[in-house]
């Protein structure tokens, strides 16, 4: 399969605190991706370097072809990004959110305006289109920054705690539109403190203090540590013991 995302011994240093020390790991295009860690684990600073917004100490890594040494806005141009924090303007309409980002993708306008509405009317969001951001409920919110991430047809997707502080059925139903992206071949490289949703990554990176410990399918680490949870497996190893 093609590699959307590919890493050799990746390293960030800030001074001498090392926050990414020579992690290596490959990504297939299609792929759901959990990235998984502890606040401080240095999960933010890879997706940083990834996303092409930071150079890397040493190591190497391409995403989508791309080196992010060399090509950082080829990169950017590539990728769609969604964080829990910010990813639409809550002053501007939906409507006008949609456009505001395909036009910084560079979508012709009419592409945008076939983009527009199809994203409306395949969330729902028809009544409320011209109302402001900030005036729909948390969950309309993720689900309407998602599709926007998506509005170029990225090969690869980042996102950084996507489903932060919404209910547990509106994070299953944003779950069945990474499955959708994925089945349509882009990428999906998931951050995530939610372990339950580890089981629905096809494979999952767990970072402890900057480095890779483990990377398997989820039925593989549960298996590799004796436990029934991802939840078991990463508290095993946040706490560098085994767990046979």
């Amino acid at each position: 399969m093609d590699k959307a995302v590919t890493t050799h011994k990746l390293t960030k240093k800030f001074g001498d605190f090392v926050a990414t020390d020579e992690i290596t790991f490959e990504v297939a295009q299609g792929e759901i991706f959990g990235f998984l860690g502890a606040n401080g684990a240095g999960k933010t600073t890879a997706m940083r370097m990834l996303c092409g917004l930071l150079t890397p100490t040493s190591g190497e890594a391409t995403v989508a072809g791309y080196d992010v040494y060399t090509q950082p806005e080829q990169i950017k141009q590539r990728i769609g990004y969604m964080s829990q924090r910010f990813s639409l303007y809550e002053d501007l309409t939906v409507r006008d959110n949609i456009r505001f980002y395909g036009g910084i993708y560079g979508l012709s306008r009419a592409e945008l305006k076939t983009k527009s509405a199809s994203i409306i009317r395949e969330l729902g969001l028809d009544s409320v289109a011209d109302a402001l951001v900030e005036s729909l409920p948390l969950g309309w919110k993720q689900r309407l920054a998602f599709s926007v991430a998506l509005i170029h047809d990225p090969k690869v997707v980042f996102l950084d705690e996507p489903t932060g502080g919404v209910d547990p059925i509106t994070r299953r139903q944003f779950w069945d539109k990474i499955y959708e992206a994925a089945h349509n071949g882009t990428t999906i490289f998931v951050t995530t403190h939610y372990m339950d949703e580890a089981e629905y990554c096809d494979r999952v990176s767990i970072m402890v203090d900057g480095r890779i410990k483990a990377l398997d399918t989820p039925t593989e680490l549960k298996r590799t540590y004796g436990v029934d949870s991802m939840d078991g497996v990463f508290q095993i190893l946040a706490r560098g013991t085994s767990g046979k």
